[in-house]
C-alpha cells in the first residue's frame, strides 16, 4: 500500500460547509461570519462558475480560513485550485492520474467514496480521510454498515444530506471525523448578505461538533 502524509490538512474545525457561490463578492464576508462563528474551513465546489475567483479573494483576504476546492475530477484542475489559493482539495472519487497529480503537487486530498469498493481502493491508494458522497443520514449509516466493523485507520467526512439537526448523530458514528455540507451556507442567507444568520448557524454546528 502506497502511503501519503497529504491525506489532511490542519484546520481545526470538525464542520466543513460546502458552498457553491453565484457571486464571488459574497466569499469574503462569509468565510469571515464562518470565522466568527468558530468554522475555519470551507469548501468552496468547482460547480460554480465563480468558485476559482471566490478561493483567490478569499486566500487574499482571510488567510486563516482554510480553502477546499470541492468536486475537482480533473488533473488540470488540481494546478488551478492551488494557484487559487486553496489548501486541499475534495473529489468525488478517486482515479489514479487524480492521486497522481495531487501527490506530484502536494496537495492535501480527500477522496469521494460512495460503496464499500471505493473505500478500500481509496485506502489501497493510502488515503486515510474520505468524504462519505453523496451522505444523507440513512444513506451514511448503511454505508458505514454495510463495510462491516469499523476500520481503525480510515476516518470519513459525510457530506450532502448532514443538517444541523443530525449534525451530531452523524459525528457520533463510528470512524466518523468531521462533517459538512451545503446547508450551513443557505443561499437564501448568502443571496441577502445575512451574514449575522451564517455566524449564528456557524456557532450552533461548532457546539453540536464538539466532543461530549
Amino acid at each position: 500500500m502506497t502511503t501519503t502524509c497529504f491525506t489532511r490538512p490542519a484546520f481545526t474545525s470538525r464542520v466543513v460547509p460546502v458552498i457553491v457561490l453565484n457571486d464571488a463578492a459574497h466569499a469574503v464576508p462569509l468565510a469571515h461570519a464562518l470565522l466568527e462563528g468558530g468554522i475555519d474551513v470551507m469548501e468552496i465546489t468547482l460547480r460554480s462558475g465563480v468558485a476559482l475567483q471566490a478561493m483567490e479573494a478569499v486566500a487574499r483576504a482571510v488567510p486563516k480560513m482554510h480553502l477546499g476546492a470541492g468536486t475537482v475530477t480533473r488533473v488540470t484542475e488540481v494546478r488551478q485550485v492551488m494557484a487559487a489559493g486553496a489548501t486541499f482539495a475534495l473529489s468525488p472519487g478517486c482515479t489514479d492520474d487524480l492521486v497522481h497529480a495531487v501527490r506530484e503537487a502536494r496537495l492535501p486530498f480527500i477522496p469521494g467514496v460512495m460503496t464499500p469498493s471505493e473505500v478500500m481502493r481509496a485506502r489501497d491508494h493510502g488515503f486515510t480521510l474520505m468524504k462519505l458522497f453523496p451522505a444523507s443520514q440513512a444513506g451514511g449509516l448503511g454505508m458505514l454498515k454495510a463495510l462491516g466493523a469499523p476500520l481503525p485507520d480510515v476516518r470519513f467526512c459525510p457530506t450532502g444530506g448532514v443538517s444541523v439537526e443530525n449534525l451530531r448523530d452523524f459525528l457520533k458514528l463510528p470512524n466518523v471525523a468531521m462533517a459538512g455540507g451545503s446547508w450551513l451556507t443557505p443561499a437564501d442567507l448568502v443571496r441577502h448578505g445575512d451574514w449575522a444568520g451564517i455566524t449564528k448557524l456557524a456557532r450552533e454546528a461548532t457546539a453540536l461538533a464538539a466532543p461530549h
